[in-house]
């Protein structure tokens, strides 16, 4: 392509995006239930904690390492408004990391260890379908305008010297809004026209400050005393 100079100062350029094939936003939730044999690791380390008045509350984040897996990706016929159309049913597992915090009734609060200190982090999954314009080829992402949990149960919690807390009945419902789409990245060609910088704001100069004068042991000038004591 040559740039062509039209009026106005635009040309027709080319870049380099993400085009969007599909997308499509969802409310999801689920409940997660931990295996009461599975010890959590907890920062401070273990000690002989009372949990009698203990709350337990939740944060939940996509894992940063891997938040999203395209388990399969088939070709489904539908009719839409009448017109036939392939479309992909994609099965999806979403994970997750869980930090637990516990506070304890003196007030002292634990936290679950996070992955930057070297334990394992509580790691959930979530697997569903969802059926997109998404032909092979095309990348699945999935974001979060809300992302949130809440801990439902935790039954009897109890210290475990080598394994960390263990709770027998921990239940924890995950909250989502999803937003689903399928890309592939395209380059474009449009016409555009070239911004402009701004104008440099105005910063004007302070006025000189005159330092207050002492009238009372020398008059300003004008005040009527002109030095005669006749």
């Amino acid at each position: 392509m040559q740039a062509k100079k039209l009026n106005g100062g635009q040309e027709l350029i080319c870049i380099n995006v993400d085009k969007v094939y599909d997308w499509v936003l969802e409310e999801r939730s689920f409940e997660f239930t931990l295996d009461p044999e599975t010890g959590i690791p907890f920062l401070p380390g273990l000690a002989a904690y009372d949990f009698d008045g203990a709350t337990v509350s939740c944060e939940v984040e996509p894992d940063p390492t891997n938040p999203i897996d395209v388990l399969e990706r088939d070709d489904r016929s539908y009719v839409i408004d009448g017109e036939p159309v392939i479309l992909q049913q994609l099965n999806i597992r979403k994970n997750f990391i869980i930090t637990l915090q516990i506070t304890l009734a003196d007030g002292t609060v634990l936290t679950s260890t996070p992955p930057a200190a070297g334990a394992n982090p509580l790691a959930i999954a979530r697997c569903e379908q969802v059926v997109l314009c998404a032909p092979e080829g095309t990348d699945v992402e999935v974001t979060y305008t809300d992302l949130d949990c809440f801990v439902c149960s935790t039954g009897e919690i109890s210290l475990d010297e080598v394994l960390g807390i263990n709770f027998s009945d921990l239940r924890i419902n995950i909250i989502s809004c999803q937003s689903i789409q399928s890309t592939f990245p395209v380059t474009v060609e449009f016409l555009a026209e070239f911004c402009e910088p701004r104008d440099v704001l105005p910063t004007p100069c302070p006025a000189p400050v005159r330092p207050d004068q002492c009238p009372v042991v020398f008059p300003a000038f004008g005040n009527g005393n002109n030095g005669d004591n006749g």
